[in-house]
């Protein structure tokens, strides 16, 4: 401590959430499906097995404008794999995924990566 003062990087790391940052890279022209299927969809069933998306974006400029871009938060690894399992095995996530792809699939490549936030980062 530096008069009075913690340094930020001496803290501990209390409440931080682990946040996955998902991009999907459509099939060309079939992003607006996919998002409809966000829309009317997932996000409801998401809701149901406690999984908590923090936004979503797509490309306004710059490369991959078949992308989506979206965030989940997590607790930890932990909670991810369980909550993730669950939702993946649901039947009614099975449904709304098979009836979205009935013309074809809709993704043709998904990366993840896991972030922490640093000690000066105003999400937390």
């Amino acid at each position: 401590m530096r008069n009075g003062n913690a340094n930020l990087h001496e803290q501990p790391e209390r409440n931080v959430m682990i946040y996955e940052l998902r991009i999907y890279q459509c099939i060309p022209g079939k992003l607006p499906a996919l998002l409809k299927r966000f829309e009317t969809k997932t996000i409801d069933i998401w809701k149901k097995h406690g999984i908590r998306p923090t936004g979503f974006w797509t490309v306004l400029v710059g490369d991959g404008n078949n992308d989506l871009h979206y965030m989940l938060a997590w607790e930890s690894l932990a909670e991810r794999e369980q909550k993730w399992t669950t939702f993946q095995a649901d039947p009614e996530w099975h449904k709304a995924r098979d009836e979205s792809e009935k013309d074809g699939l809709l993704i043709a490549n998904i990366k993840s990566s896991f972030l922490r936030p640093t000690a000066f980062s105003a999400i937390r």
